[in-house]
């Protein structure tokens, strides 16, 4: 059947969005293990890819180190060093109101920011997401705004590309809806190029921190920047040669076991499908919610991680969970966490990654029959790549599964890769829309492994 999708969706045109559809049927670098029996981890060496990606159509850049935050314009903002540099208040840049459109209530704030340098993209770019990995403790919080410059000069106006906090007492994390220069539109967490014509060549990041005046309180930014990318319209993609077998042990959550549960984080089912999967590799990683954290919870609930999950990637503007910087930042609050929105090129890069245990969560859509043994179509829907058969297939652990148990599934290899890396497709009735075109959210811990970041760099992300 196809995916039933809220009317907040129609904001994304030109990605699908992140829902799903009922399928009716410590700290360290070392993942943890999961329930059912562990399968043979061991990588398979085998012939090289029949295609390579394609050069310089996706561009990751981020800073991160103490050099990085020391670069840029600060208005206020202080580099901090550590085993996790960062970005934090020193002496606020001033004080002003805001009023919550989501709670109605306004508040006063101390802000300081801080602005990026000018990125240039290998790839000039029809479309960016940003991403960020924070900690904002009670009484604090912070904005993330983008702007670029067209290939002909021209600058685009600062786009907000979230108002977020890891909590949800002071403010309402949220995208910003109506955000268009007339060639360029925000939809939810994408800055998309309307015009066929224009790329933007370059674009800077601008980050405020907020919190409650008088306060010693402040958020620490440990990761910000942004994947920008221009992908060829197409409806088929090259087949890859299969050049790894291997299985991650990743714990299984079903989405479908939430139907109906918090309809004020969008009603669990089949809008669960992104924090779902989030919290499966967060789990992987070795990282969880405490008991008083789950406090919260009705205790009838089986997963109630999973209810965390949806509630703190929640953005109140769009209305649903499927916001993927959200999500990404979300992961991100868990210890020495980083996690990044991306694109990947190929199947060939994502086995890279699982190959030094790394797994993603991928975006796709399709018809039911694209995908055999889906048992479903769906508008956009998430789901966590954790492995590869000897015959090149695809193991994923799909939250759109009636029952934990049921999750681990096992999808054929050209079928996946293709509606996976499209970027555009035909819908149940015979219209042109859009396709993900590769996007996933990469987790990993602050500290990995020399294979793991040589597995990244591989991929474009440091």
């Amino acid at each position: 059947m196809t995916s039933s999708l809220s009317p907040s969706t129609s904001r994304r045109a030109v990605l699908a969005a992140a829902l799903a559809v009922a399928g009716g049927a410590a700290t360290s670098s070392a993942p943890a293990s999961a329930s059912g029996p562990a399968p043979s981890s061991a990588p398979r060496a085998t012939p090289a890819p029949a295609t390579a990606p394609d050069p310089g159509l996706v561009d990751n850049h981020f800073w991160t180190s103490y050099t990085d935050w020391c670069t840029g314009t600060h208005s206020g903002t202080s580099p901090v060093a550590g085993h996790r540099p960062g970005l934090v208040i020193g002496a606020p840049a001033g004080r002003g109101d805001h009023t919550d459109p989501h709670t109605g209530r306004t508040a006063s704030w101390e802000y300081a920011t801080w602005t990026s340098p000018r990125h240039t993209s290998a790839a000039p770019a029809t479309e960016i997401i940003a991403s960020w990995n924070a900690h904002t403790p009670p009484g604090t919080w912070i904005t993330v705004e983008l702007g670029g410059r067209y290939a002909d000069g021209a600058e685009t106006p600062w786009y907000v590309m979230g108002r977020w906090a890891a909590g949800d007492d002071d403010i309402r994390r949220a995208s910003v809806d109506g955000q268009s220069d007339g060639r360029s539109t925000v939809r939810t967490d994408t800055l998309a190029v309307d015009d066929a014509t224009a790329r933007l060549v370059s674009h800077r990041l601008r980050l405020t921190l907020h919190r409650k005046p008088g306060s010693r309180a402040t958020p620490t930014v440990w990761r910000l920047g942004a994947m920008a990318s221009d992908l060829p319209d197409r409806f088929t993609v090259p087949a890859s040669r299969p050049g790894l077998a291997r299985e991650l042990v990743v714990p299984r959550y079903s989405q479908n076991t939430h139907i109906g549960q918090y309809p004020e984080y969008d009603n669990g089912g089949e809008a669960w499908c992104s924090p779902t999967s989030s919290q499966m590799i967060i789990e992987y990683w070795g990282r969880k919610p405490t008991a008083a954290q789950l406090a919260w919870v009705n205790p009838a609930f089986a997963d109630p991680q999973v209810c965390h999950a949806a509630r703190f990637t929640f953005d109140y503007q769009y209305d649903g969970c499927g916001n993927w910087p959200f999500n990404a930042a979300y992961a991100a609050t868990y210890d020495d966490m980083n996690a990044v929105v991306t694109r990947l090129r190929s199947l060939t890069e994502l086995e890279t990654l699982i190959r030094a245990g790394i797994p993603a969560i991928t975006s796709q859509s399709f018809l039911k029959e694209e995908l055999t043994g889906a048992g479903y179509g769906t508008a956009g829907h998430l789901m966590t790549v954790i492995g590869f058969t000897e015959s090149g297939d695809v193991i994923a652990n799909d939250p759109a599964s009636p029952s934990n148990e049921a999750v681990r599934r096992v999808y054929r290899r050209r079928e996946w890769e293709n509606i996976w890396l499209r970027t555009k497709r035909y819908n149940a009735s015979g219209n042109v829309v859009s396709g993900t075109g590769g996007v996933c959210y990469l987790y990993w811990p602050a500290h990995p492994t020399a294979a793991q970041r040589k597995a990244l760099a591989a991929v474009g992300i440091r």
